[in-house]
């Protein structure tokens, strides 16, 4: 027979451990509830990141639907724009044939992408056309002031700016914005002052007829790269 007090034990010791489920369960609700919570605060900023990703792409669409428009009606003659998908105007090919100077003769190609946060950021290009020239690289890197996103002397990109701007400054590349005193392609810039040095010496010497080799390496690389 148990003794009285051996059986309030017991009941005292079963309370406890029904105590500690009822804490470990209260514990594992609470916990639940801010997981969930937690879940849903994420989703929200999820949900709210894309949403303004969305609105961000809405307003680069918008305004490239104009932007498009007036490119087309204004494009210089040596320049032609192709959109592998028409229903993605943030993607398109510009091909320069320039008809004067060093790469006369030559077809050079362009890829534009338009980032979702234009006009607040500019194109990004590249030049997918190998090419010897001191304002791009031979693998594709352009110099040009109004595709920088931060310049100092004010001639980078601003939201004024349009995709008209930006074709008419690729063409002027090989023509009026061709820059050899601040070159992108260090090396392209040195063998072109080489030549010009040479070529001054002979004059002085009064020896003339040999073609500079600037030229020529150009236009080899327009016969294997540019055609």
């Amino acid at each position: 027979m148990k003794h009285p007090e051996e059986g309030k034990e017991n009941s005292e010791s079963i309370g406890a451990v029904q105590q500690t489920s009822w804490v470990k369960a209260a514990v594992m609700l609470t916990l639940a509830s801010k997981l969930k919570r937690d879940d849903g605060l994420k989703g929200s900023r999820t949900s709210a990141t894309a949403s303004d990703s969305t609105r961000r792409v809405s307003v680069r669409d918008r305004l490239l639907v104009k932007e498009v428009a007036e490119l087309e009606a204004n494009l210089p003659c040596t320049c032609k724009v192709h959109f592998p998908d028409p229903n993605k105007l943030h993607c398109f090919q510009l091909t320069v044939s320039p008809d004067e100077g060093y790469y006369q003769g030559g077809k050079f190609q362009f890829e534009t992408e338009v980032p979702d946060a234009y006009n607040m950021v500019p194109p990004k290009v590249r030049c997918l056309t190998r090419i010897w020239h001191p304002n791009i690289t031979e693998t594709g890197e352009i110099c040009l002031s109004l595709l920088r996103e931060h310049s100092i002397d004010g001639t980078g990109w601003a939201p004024t700016r349009t995709l008209k701007d930006v074709v008419w400054g690729l063409n002027s590349l090989f023509t009026d914005l061709l820059n050899f005193d601040d070159p992108l392609n260090i090396e392209a810039a040195e063998h072109h002052l080489r030549d010009k040095v040479g070529w001054g010496q002979e004059v002085l010497a009064g020896v003339f007829g040999k073609e500079e080799d600037f030229r020529n390496k150009v236009e080899d690389y327009i016969k294997r790269y540019a055609r």
